[in-house]
């Protein structure tokens, strides 16, 4: 079985906002991530040239278009990411799911809001394919990006 590996890079914070997302939209990320041979889910959000990448403790989206170089090495940069690490015991498998919604780069206020209503049928689309027929699996390799 060939494991390839991406590679992408997390600019500086610029900021954090908590916020919930539904509990079948969270259900959805874990039963993707459990359907994986590796630690990490890929999900094209083809509608807004954007890559989901679904791991334990959160799920960053990665700009497609936008590729940097740093020390030698070649990323796609994370735009935005829910932080997953620090929520709470859960009281109910439908209640909203409390995140911490990180930005990355300036001027994408709506990008979390479109996210919303574009993720849940990217997530189809990976559904109806895992049913089908097993894709190759992928790794994910997030590293620090600073601009000099």
């Amino acid at each position: 079985m060939r494991i390839d590996t991406e590679v992408f890079f997390r600019p500086e914070e610029i900021g954090r906002e908590a916020s919930s997302i539904r509990a079948d939209l969270f259900n959805r990320c874990r039963r993707a991530l459990s359907r994986s041979v590796t630690d990490c889910a890929f999900v094209p959000v083809r509608s807004m040239q954007l890559l989901a990448v679904i791991t334990r403790d959160e799920v960053v989206f990665v700009d497609n278009l936008n590729y940097a170089v740093r020390d030698g090495r070649g990323g796609r940069l994370i735009m935005l990411a829910w932080d997953l690490s620090k929520r709470v015991q859960r009281d109910s498998l439908s209640g909203p799911v409390p995140v911490e919604i990180v930005f990355f780069h300036e001027n994408i206020p709506d990008l979390h809001t479109r996210l919303m209503s574009e993720f849940p049928p990217a997530l189809d689309t990976l559904e109806k394919y895992a049913q089908n027929e097993q894709g190759r699996p992928d790794l994910a390799e997030i590293l620090p990006f600073r601009r000099n």
